[in-house]
């Protein structure tokens, strides 16, 4: 038995409830989540370790999780919570992940499936302002340059040094900080709406009646427009989607924008600003799979690396911007 398992025994009984325990299946998290009984009903708890990498992680959904409710977008009620121990006690949706869905779906119910999702990004950049309204940790944070180079720099340490134990050369090195910086600046000035952060097809859920909820929210933050939208269509692909399939779901995300009485993006300005996110993105996201791969053992991540790198290349020459990343892509195209 774990240390956190060991700790939310301790708390269930305090509160006399069953303590009956089953570990549910982890991640890329360093919390632990376990189905429980609370209150006669099934619920799921979520054990926060006191370490630095979830500092702030449990007020943050907390925080998160009363704004996305406040704005009616279906997350996990919170049944109870424990500030002292860092455990919450909330709704429990099943076991039916979106991803596993769309992976064993015909294509009607995949489409369905995936405009029902780009939906609900629109609806939770409809809460920017409930947000700000209730002064939320997810209006204090954004994807400023700052961060977004953080994110940059460690794809830049996890994939060249910790998985392939490169070393780039002093000119390398230099030429990515110069395109990385001018990435990060592109983007920051478009950080303006909500997001989710992790929006893609693990972190959605259905429950017995087919309905999406979203999980893992804690890390919402501002951001830009596409963001939620590339990690929707982009995250952990093993096939390159088709540019017109794309522009597809671009065009169908900007009209629910609008349904909802959000500001009008003209298409081209959104293609141009979706391809910067997706090259930024993808990176970041190739940074935590060699990072998780490595030092986490959860080498089951490695095989969406190469599709992820001709993703940001098919961008990066989109734009005809970024020469030296796209040197270097390429060139781990070519070995992996």
């Amino acid at each position: 038995m774990s240390e956190l398992q060991l700790k939310l025994e301790e708390f269930l009984a305090k509160n006399k409830q069953k303590t009956g325990i089953s570990p549910l299946k982890q991640d890329a998290s360093t919390r632990e989540y376990f189905r429980v009984s609370w209150n006669e009903n099934p619920a799921i708890a979520c054990v926060y370790p006191f370490n630095d990498l979830c500092k702030g992680q449990y007020e943050a959904c907390l925080d998160v999780t009363n704004v996305f409710l406040t704005a009616g977008l279906p997350v996990a009620r919170i049944f109870a919570s424990d500030d002292e121990n860092k455990i919450i006690i909330h709704q429990d949706f099943g076991d039916t992940i979106l991803r596993d869905v769309l992976q064993h779906t015909d294509e009607n119910t995949r489409e369905h499936y995936l405009n029902e999702s780009i939906r609900l990004i629109a609806q939770i950049q409809a809460a920017t302002r409930t947000a700000f309204e209730a002064d939320s940790v997810a209006s204090k944070l954004r994807f400023d340059e700052e961060k977004l180079l953080w994110e940059l720099n460690f794809f830049r340490e996890h994939y060249f040094t910790s998985l392939k134990k490169l070393t780039l050369s002093d000119a390398d090195n230099e030429a990515l900080t110069e395109e990385f910086t001018e990435l990060a600046r592109k983007l920051e000035a478009n950080a303006k709406v909500l997001t989710h952060r992790d929006f893609h097809a693990a972190n959605l859920m259905l429950d017995d009646e087919k309905h999406l909820h979203i999980i893992d929210h804690q890390d919402a933050r501002i951001g830009t427009a596409s963001y939620d939208l590339v990690s929707l269509l982009l995250d952990r692909v093993t096939e390159l989607p088709a540019p017109e399939w794309l522009a597809e779901k671009r065009r169908f995300f900007l009209q629910e924008r609008e349904n909802l009485g959000l500001g009008k993006i003209e298409e081209a300005d959104f293609a141009y600003e979706f391809r910067l996110q997706t090259i930024q993105r993808c990176l970041k996201a190739i940074g935590t799979f060699s990072f998780q791969s490595t030092f986490r053992g959860k080498t089951y991540f490695l095989p969406f690396i190469g599709p992820m790198f001709r993703i940001v290349l098919q961008a990066a020459e989109k734009l005809e911007k970024f020469p030296h990343l796209q040197t270097i892509v390429k060139s781990q195209i070519q070995i992996g």
